[in-house]
């Protein structure tokens, strides 16, 4: 009989990665059960998608409520009162004191690419400024702004044009705040003019470079360069949005808002649904027409993301969200003192990650977090990598996972990390 990784093998191209050979059969807020009816805990989300769990009661009660009225009927022709609401709720939760204005989108990547498309329309400009170890997507604007070549830009030619990187700031990898702004100001002199700058885009946590939060300090050093020069601040939110970082939205943690926000993931709590929420009159700078999509905004989508609202507000994830990553953090710290391959803890609310080094060398050391990583899959315990280095790993269970669940993940996660060591 043949396995379903030799069917996989055979029939999907080998370009869609698989962190795992879990095929899963069902899922229930934070586990996961595969064919063969083994067991797992999911610190993963579906990579930061399902915040308020696996099929929520709440999400999957608005989901088959809207199935009995109707799936699509694309909102650029006969639109709903739906998307509509959830435009003013979305205006009314996000970042700035300000008229706001949202459309909404299939994809993260998607989101990006209509903010940098709503970006050059609003201020006549083309250049965009990213960060080094930022991830925005795998289209061929995505690619260009992310700040990592391997796998995401390899063998897929050139980029578009007018996409510049500088240094994010990460004081454990010997950048600092001061060096981060020095070398946007030495882009500014040699490379690109400022008065040709559309857009500055970040991750106000980078999500694939390593779950290095943005420094308020910076994020506000970046908010008086973009109004010094006339650029546009864009924050994408769509792997820090939802509840996720202790606020609905990371840029909350800074004061600072963002003139576009890109979101995704977790908007509709496992649903593909992402949204670009701006001020008001640059989101009016595009005609009719210039933005939209077949898909986009679709009616089940929009039904899940009322229901994720609705769920974080009921059931304070924001508040839920700080008390498990600081028991995280916490257990991570006394793990530390024993392993000393742990090189950092960080990360704000529950998106935290664990950086791991060689403990004689005490260069990033990829081979150990995987270790740990496959150690813990093993032990029905599934975690994600991430980092420039790859030597990072990310934690992103549900919010709404149980206490007691949570606790056996830690034990899990402990007894990997003694074992890695050997």
């Amino acid at each position: 009989m043949t396995s379903l990784t030799d069917r996989k093998n055979a029939a999907i191209s080998r370009g869609v990665g698989m962190t795992t050979q879990i095929y899963a059969e069902r899922a229930e807020n934070a586990e996961i059960w595969d064919k063969e009816g083994n067991r797992y805990i999911d610190f993963a989300s579906g990579i930061a998608v399902v915040n308020t769990g696996h099929r929520h009661p709440k999400v999957i009660a608005a989901v088959k409520a809207q199935l009995d009225r109707f799936t699509h009927t694309c909102h650029q022709v006969v639109p709903y009162e739906n998307y509509v609401h959830l435009a003013e709720r979305l205006n009314a939760l996000a970042p700035g004191k300000f008229a706001k204005k949202t459309i909404f989108v299939t994809t993260g990547a998607e989101a990006v690419e209509n903010a940098v498309k709503i970006a050059r329309a609003a201020t006549g400009r083309q250049a965009v400024v990213a960060f080094g170890g930022g991830f925005h997507g795998r289209t061929f604007m995505g690619m260009a702004l992310t700040g990592k070549v391997v796998p995401y830009k390899v063998g897929f030619g050139a980029m578009p044009a007018d996409v510049f990187h500088a240094p994010f700031p990460i004081e454990l990898h010997g950048v600092s705040v001061e060096q981060s702004l020095a070398a946007l100001k030495k882009l500014f002199a040699a490379d690109v003019d400022p008065g040709r700058v559309a857009a500055i885009i970040l991750e106000p946590v980078q999500g694939e470079g390593g779950f290095y939060p943005a420094p308020t300090a910076f994020m506000k050093a970046l908010r008086e360069i973009c109004d010094q020069h006339g650029i546009l601040l864009i924050a994408d939110e769509v792997q820090t949005g939802f509840a996720r970082t202790g606020k609905l939205f990371a840029m909350e943690h800074h004061d600072v808002a963002p003139d576009l926000m890109t979101m995704a993931k977790s908007l509709a709590g496992g649903f593909p649904l992402a949204a670009v929420t701006g001020r008001a009159e640059i989101m009016d700078a595009p005609g009719p027409g210039g933005l939209g999509g077949t898909y986009g905004g679709n009616p089940i989508g929009i039904a899940a993301a009322h229901a994720v609202l609705d769920v974080i507000e009921e059931e304070q994830l924001c508040e839920r969200a700080n008390q498990l990553g600081n028991r995280l953090k916490q257990r991570l710290a006394e793990i530390r003192e024993k392993a000393p391959e742990i090189a950092d803890i960080r990360g704000p609310g529950f998106m935290n990650a664990v950086e791991f080094n060689d403990a004689k060398t005490n260069l990033p050391s990829a081979e150990f977090a995987n270790k740990v990583r496959l150690i813990a899959l093993e032990k029905g315990l599934i975690l994600l990598t991430c980092g420039v280095h790859g030597n990072v790993i990310r934690f992103l269970a549900p919010i709404t996972i149980q206490d007691e669940v949570f606790a056996e993940a830690l034990d899990v996660l402990e007894a990997s990390i003694f074992e890695a060591r050997g």
